[in-house]
């Protein structure tokens, strides 16, 4: 009796676990992206609720930086078993008499390397900064002035503003594609690769 030949099975790679440090959709959606962009491996990403430490709203860089480093930390701490840790925070700061919108994001790796990249900016109109320099945070201000519900977990500020031709998922996933970057070419900054 003949048996066929069997074929070789691959070991089935491990995924490699990324933390993310919010349920909002919206940053879960863009670090999953962005890390099947930048890795041929494949990824496993998971929300974490975990405190920023920092403002409901953030002012500033060094704010708005210091909530996306404590949330990827925050998740390192509880989650220690990952892989990766990513931490994304959405800020504002005054330029002039201009308000001004962004995010940081910050992602740990388990052999403590550190990723960082900032998003672009854009400048928010007069009728939603004054809400938030009254102490409204950008998501509820920005609902208020479009007539939206729960924005934030959608296009965002930058969604409305734009009409949609630049959503919020868009305008985080580049970043972290960039805050991966030490990651992806640890050769050059001194990383080790075994994430």
């Amino acid at each position: 009796m003949a048996f066929p030949k069997r074929r070789n099975l691959q070991e089935i790679q491990r995924k490699q676990l990324v933390i993310v440090g919010s349920r909002n959709p919206v940053k879960i959606s863009c670090t999953e992206e962005a890390f099947h962009l930048t890795f041929s491996d494949q990824i496993l990403v998971q929300a974490l609720d975990v405190d920023s430490g920092v403002s409901t709203q953030p002012f500033g860089d060094q704010e708005t930086y210091l909530g996306a480093y404590n949330r990827a930390a925050n998740c390192r701490s509880s989650f220690p078993e990952a892989d990766f840790w990513v931490g994304i925070e959405g800020g504002v700061e005054e330029m002039g008499e201009d308000l001004t919108a962004f995010a940081w994001i910050v992602v740990l790796d388990k052999a403590g390397g550190v990723g960082r990249s900032k998003t672009a900016s854009f400048f928010l109109p007069p009728a939603v900064a004054q809400l938030v320099n009254q102490g409204i945070e950008l998501g509820v201000a920005n609902d208020q002035v479009f007539q939206e519900e729960n924005s934030k977990q959608q296009g965002g500020a930058v969604g409305s503003l734009t009409r949609g031709a630049v959503g919020r998922k868009e305008l985080y996933k580049q970043a972290v594609v960039l805050a991966l970057i030490p990651f992806s070419r640890p050769e050059l900054y001194g990383h080790s690769n075994e994430s």
